[in-house]
């Protein structure tokens, strides 16, 4: 496109400073302005790495490949302090870098715009009947002065489109995001939440353990722990605290530590929560994590799978856990506190080889372990039930 502008410039324009040299499908060069133009792939490693940009422009960042954060972060640090960014994208969900970068717009100085489907003149098509009118289309004509000709053509996108039409065809820069994108939960009730929490009852460990209901006594406990193998730059490890018989969020852990660290902190908590019974994953690290728990730390409210302590995420398992927080996180929002787990929530989507996991740059450790601590309280639950069953029928 910038090539056949140039092109099409009146011959007096091409002279001089704007005469080009090189110009090939990724480059136009001006010698005499020692200044070029660059058109670079998103997906290219170390991209902008290198040089320096007086004007960037950065397309659909919302499908950007990889770590879209890192690699918009490679180009920040490129751009002359004097320099122009321009960032624009149709949206990929309420998550990611151009959602961050969307949200963060006013801190970082930079300006919003939003552009709705109706600024385009040629977006027309039949008029429709007035008496056919929904609250919504009344509603949008009132607020947006938008013709009955403009409603038909919504209309048609409505039907052609469905479910991606708000996305494709954006009409608030709310909606847009939270009707696209691939997140696995259902995003409306995660906001909503997100809105109403209240800070933790107390914190410690430098804020990585939240509190928002301590122990009661007579009650029972369930802990997930999500292991990580330490380090400052690998996974954090999580733990989630729930009440048994409600499933109420009542503590979380997560930040960066060991695998004897971690034991050493879950057993900690979980004597602090009336001995509660502690759900480790064994997959990967976790192995290490019970260890120490049945070693060193001597704590034995441990549960066990198959014969085996820990839990086991499988094909199998991962998910029947996922898709059971996901109707906890829709119909009963008011157990969960933690902005932290929430935020994870909204970043946990579908990945290209089916599975699910944290998107790029994203963590899932608070989400795994909520999803373990709720997969066996479930579990005992039924259990219990069926207990009382029987001596009922005894």
């Amino acid at each position: 496109m910038a090539q056949r502008f140039w092109e099409n410039l009146p011959e007096a324009l091409r002279e001089g400073a704007a005469r080009r040299g090189k110009a090939n499908a990724g480059q136009m060069t001006f010698p005499q302005m020692d200044s070029e133009f660059r058109v670079v792939s998103a997906a290219d490693e170390g991209v902008g790495r290198g040089l320096s940009i007086q004007n960037l422009h950065c397309s659909e960042v919302a499908h950007w490949p990889g770590n879209a954060n890192e690699t918009m972060a490679g180009l920040k640090a490129a751009l002359a302090p004097s320099g122009e960014l321009v960032m624009e994208s149709t949206p990929n969900g309420a998550t990611g870098c151009f959602y961050n970068e969307w949200l963060s717009a006013g801190v970082q100085g930079t300006v919003q715009h939003f552009l709705p489907w109706w600024m385009e003149p040629e977006y027309k098509a039949g008029e429709v009947e007035v008496a056919s009118l929904s609250d919504e289309e009344l509603r949008l004509m009132r607020e947006h002065g938008l013709s009955l000709r403009q409603i038909g053509y919504r209309r048609g996108l409505t039907a052609q489109f469905r479910g991606l039409a708000q996305q494709e065809y954006v009409e608030d820069a709310e909606s847009c995001f939270l009707a696209s994108g691939s997140c696995i939960f259902e995003m409306k009730p995660l906001v909503e939440r997100m809105r109403e929490l209240q800070p933790p009852m107390s914190t410690r460990m430098n804020g990585r353990l939240q509190i928002w209901y301590p122990a009661v006594a007579g009650r029972k406990y369930v802990i997930g722990v999500d292991t990580a193998g330490g380090g400052a730059d690998g996974d954090a490890a999580a733990a989630q605290v729930v009440e048994m018989e409600t499933g109420l969020q009542c503590a979380e852990f997560a930040g960066q530590m060991d695998p004897q660290e971690m034991a050493a902190a879950v057993a900690t908590l979980a004597r602090e929560y009336n001995q509660a019974l502690v759900v480790v994953e064994r997959n990967n690290h976790g192995h290490t994590v019970l260890a120490y728990l049945q070693g060193p730390e001597k704590y034995t409210n441990l549960y066990e799978q198959g014969g085996m302590a820990g839990w086991l995420t499988s094909s199998l398992t991962r998910p029947r856990m996922i898709a059971a927080l996901g109707t906890l996180l829709s119909e009963r929002t008011e157990m969960f506190h933690s902005a932290r787990l929430l935020a994870e929530c909204r970043t946990f989507i579908r990945l290209r080889h089916g599975g699910t996991g944290a998107a790029p740059g994203s963590h899932d450790d608070c989400v795994m372990a909520m999803a373990m601590a709720h997969a066996v309280r479930a579990e005992r639950m039924e259990m219990a039930h069926r207990d009382r069953t029987q001596r009922m029928a005894s």
